[in-house]
């Protein structure tokens, strides 16, 4: 499938994890939107985006096991992330609970939330090789009387292990204790059901693994939690959403004029997602990926990528004589393998590209350096060996 999509081919390209890769034909259902907002701009976003942004989000609720009245659409998920943690009321002493595998970018925001308020954010080490049995009994028995949030990724960026937050989830919600899942790389690479899994709060990317244009990432908030959400930025949404607000978040006389199509809608929808004047052709192009994936039978190829994947891992490390951080089954379609090298890791990467013309990330937790190899459905078996080959000239 590699003529689907828009990628130089004179590269190796093994890093659809960091910011994914959009087939063609989506890309122009993109353009058409962008196209059809500038032949009336006032017409587009004045009066029809809100009805456009409610069935995107139905197709994406419908694909995610969500409530579209539960899901707002933001750039990334590290943007859902920021709104959660500044929406987050905390006290001195008190603490965010996360791992040691969370993306750095998603630790930054916890951190300044954290400090600005005198909490905590505290990290459970997660040891390597990853032991998927007590992943839950060790987060958990890290909880003190003062943990207020757990933080977790689904499939994490640095070691790209699925973590299980299903029991993670459940655990939690016995002991009272709301969860933030970062998903950023879960949709398109795993089956989701945010309704049965049960997190507080879950924020994924549509522009990775589902393939959508960049810029398409999503928060989805149970609705008990919807009052609580700060917008990034307060706009005609949240004017809307002081006078005859529902206990359900649905305005019944919310004032028309700039709202228009966002009248009547959920709180989470209209505070969150609605600013005025911005692009929102990634979003509305989000039902054309899906569609696409569905009918290029995905789940298949899924399977074909997670075991490209898996072999050449192993063939990596049959060479030069490592273990793996984790079981096969802990990886979907990435996974970090280790390699010996004393330098550092962009070092590492720099050479792969610039002698190799190879697209790769290195990457590093703890004492291990890893390259983290995505197969996606364009990958084939010679993107595999070339990237053998590459490891072995390097003698790592």
């Amino acid at each position: 499938m590699r003529d689907a999509f828009l990628l130089d081919p004179d590269i190796v390209f093994l890093n659809h994890g960091s910011f994914g890769a959009c087939p063609a034909e989506v890309f122009t259902v993109f353009q058409r939107w962008q196209r059809e907002m500038e032949r009336n701009p006032v017409e587009f976003l004045g009066r029809r985006s809100g009805a456009l942004l409610a069935e995107a989000r139905a197709v994406l609720g419908d694909y995610i096991g969500a409530p579209a009245s539960e899901i707002a659409f933001v750039p990334n998920a590290t943007a859902g992330v920021n709104i959660v943690a500044q929406s987050l009321r905390l006290q001195p002493g008190d603490e965010v609970l996360a791992t040691d595998h969370e993306y750095g970018a998603c630790d930054a925001t916890w951190r300044e939330a954290c400090a600005r308020q005198g909490a905590v954010y505290r990290q459970v080490e997660i040891p390597l090789p990853f032991e998927h049995e007590g992943f839950v009994a060790r987060m958990l028995g890290a909880v003190t009387p003062r943990t207020r949030l757990v933080f977790a990724s689904h499939i994490t960026s640095t070691t790209a292990l699925r973590f299980p937050v299903d029991d993670l989830c459940a655990a939690a919600r016995k002991r009272g204790l709301p969860v933030l899942i970062d998903g950023a790389h879960a949709p398109g690479q795993v089956s989701l059901d945010l309704a049965a899994l049960g997190a507080d709060f879950y924020v994924g990317n549509a522009h990775k693994w589902l393939c959508a244009p960049k810029g398409a990432g999503f928060l989805h908030a149970r609705a008990a939690h919807h009052r609580t959400l700060t917008p990034p930025v307060v706009s005609w949404g949240y004017i809307a959403g002081a006078d005859g607000a529902g206990s359900d978040g649905a305005d019944t006389d919310a004032p028309a004029g700039p709202l228009d199509g966002f009248v009547g809608r959920s709180a989470i929808e209209r505070r969150l997602q609605w600013q005025g004047t911005r692009d929102i052709a990634a979003f509305l192009s989000v039902p054309a990926a899906i569609d696409f994936q569905a009918r290029h039978d995905w789940p298949a190829r899924r399977t074909r990528c997670h075991a490209l994947v898996v072999e050449t891992m192993h063939r990596v490390l049959r060479r030069n004589g490592l273990a793996p951080i984790a079981a096969d089954d802990d990886f979907v379609q990435m996974a970090a393998i280790p390699v010996r090298w004393a330098g550092e890791s962009e070092a590492l990467q720099r050479r792969l590209y610039d002698t190799h013309r190879i697209e790769v990330p290195v990457t590093q937790h703890g004492d291990h350096t890893m390259v983290r190899m995505s197969a996606q459905v364009y990958t084939t078996q010679d993107d595999a060996d070339a990237l053998l080959d590459a490891l072995a000239s390097l003698g790592v």
